[in-house]
């Protein structure tokens, strides 16, 4: 099998198609390697016209790592690390709303996301995604000084947690108080692993305070930074087909899921590689 593939950016700074590779197939591992220079490199990966079964997807997400289960999100029946996005015609709550970066309030959040298209509205549900490596690098020196060395609060309870936001979706099965209430820390701007690269590394959904500040101080910093990380130059938008295969880095971007297709039903199939700790 051919170890050759095209790239074509998607914007100025982030996300890029991937043309000419057959994610159903056995690939080499050239050609993963190659994937996830890519990846490190463009942030966002598509891949359109894929037929995957659930099988060939979860086969293909291991290439990259061990996959874990959502804590708070039912996993298929047959395969419990992939779960599935539904939202149905008289849905209003939209799950993966809202900028944010997958499951911050973890000690090891996700290191990505694979998601795949499976059934989709006639227009609309596209997936907006935001490059925080670039978003950090276009900072004035005075304010990287600032925020490096800060740490962030993050915190399920918004979305997970009594009344919270997520837990209108049918895709939450449980709401584990404990668990939604508990707070862990991780570097305002986080270091990537293999790039060395720096990001920033907070996130509306998730990162509840700056440690350290007082309440008014951290509240301006951190509203400041979540409409600063969003800005136009540092993103791309992904317009879904039936049998596209998008997948981030979830160490150096945030994504937005858009619901703009009331009346219509979209399923999504989602699994996640295992990530390490923000340094």
């Amino acid at each position: 099998m051919s170890t050759r593939f095209e790239l074509k950016p998607l914007s100025g700074r982030t996300g890029a198609e991937v043309f000419s590779v057959d994610l159903a197939g056995d690939l080499p591992a050239e050609t993963v390697a190659k994937l996830r220079r890519a990846l490190l490199e463009h942030h966002v990966l598509v891949f359109r016209g894929q037929q995957l079964s659930p099988e060939e997807q979860l086969r293909f997400g291991r290439r990259f790592g061990e996959l874990e289960r959502h804590p708070f999100v039912a996993g298929n029946a047959d395969h419990p690390e992939m779960i599935d996005i539904i939202t149905e015609p008289e849905d209003t709550a939209n799950f993966g709303g809202g900028w944010h970066t997958d499951l911050t309030f973890r000690e090891a959040p996700d290191l990505g996301s694979i998601l795949y298209a499976v059934q989709l509205p006639p227009a609309g549900g596209d997936t907006l995604f935001a490059n925080q490596q670039a978003a950090y690098e276009a900072l004035s020196e005075t304010m990287k000084g600032i925020l490096d060395g800060l740490v962030a609060v993050h915190s399920a309870a918004e979305q997970y947690g009594p009344r919270g936001y997520s837990t209108r979706s049918r895709a939450v099965a449980t709401t584990d108080t404990d668990l939604a209430a508990q707070g862990v820390e991780h570097p305002v701007v986080r270091t990537h692993p293999e790039s060395g690269r720096k990001a920033l590394y907070v996130n509306r959904a998730f990162t509840a305070r700056i440690k350290d500040m007082r309440r008014d101080e951290s509240a301006a910093l951190l509203e400041f930074l979540f409409r600063h990380a969003v800005k136009e130059p540092f993103t791309c938008r992904v317009r879904w087909e039936p049998g596209t295969l998008t997948m981030w880095d979830n160490r150096s971007v945030q994504h937005y899921a858009l619901h703009d297709y009331a009346g219509h039903r979209r399923h999504m199939r989602r699994i996640t590689i295992r990530g390490d700790r923000p340094v």
